[in-house]
């Protein structure tokens, strides 16, 4: 197993994940403030979509799936929705506000699986470029894809762990 082979695997952590909250979304429960935090199960998981899309297209150099898939016109989340949602103010963080989590959940699995397509797309030597030379040290790609991927686990394990608490009745 070489590199991109655990990449690949990996890609399907967050995906096995997502896939698995399914039947615990409804608008309450998205929308949540738990212990009265901004982010929200639906800002977490638009969270994970954008954070993926948005750096993987500038990676790729391909169009985000956030527009190519209409899921901006879908969710009309606006100004807010455009953005990844790094540095929100508690204001910008309490407008994203979702009652579709099968969307959600959707957005969050096309954005992986174009992850996981762009990995077909490389080689070993790839993985070694620098993409971001402004970090000491510079970031490499291959280091690239591996802080997308511990973002999203990291944000749908916390959008799991919210979903697990006491509901409002």
């Amino acid at each position: 197993m070489d590199a991109l082979d655990i990449l690949h695997d990996l890609t399907t952590r967050p995906r096995d994940a997502a896939a698995a909250l399914r039947t615990e979304l409804n608008p309450v429960t998205l929308n949540a403030r738990p212990g009265g935090h901004d982010n929200s199960v639906a800002w977490l998981l638009w969270h994970t979509g954008r954070e993926v899309d948005v750096q993987l297209a500038d990676l790729s150099g391909t169009q985000q799936v956030w527009h190519a898939g209409s899921y901006a016109e879908r969710f009309d989340l606006g100004e807010a929705g455009d953005a990844v949602g790094y540095g929100h103010t508690p204001e910008q963080a309490r407008r994203i506000i979702v009652e579709d989590g099968a969307g959600l959940l959707e957005y969050v699995d096309a954005t992986l699986a174009e992850l996981d397509g762009y990995l077909g797309t490389l080689t070993a030597d790839d993985l070694e470029e620098i993409v971001d030379p402004q970090w000491d040290p510079p970031v490499t790609r291959g280091a690239r894809l591996v802080s997308i991927l511990d973002d999203a686990i990291q944000h749908l394990a916390q959008a799991a762990y919210a979903l697990g608490m006491p509901q409002p009745s």
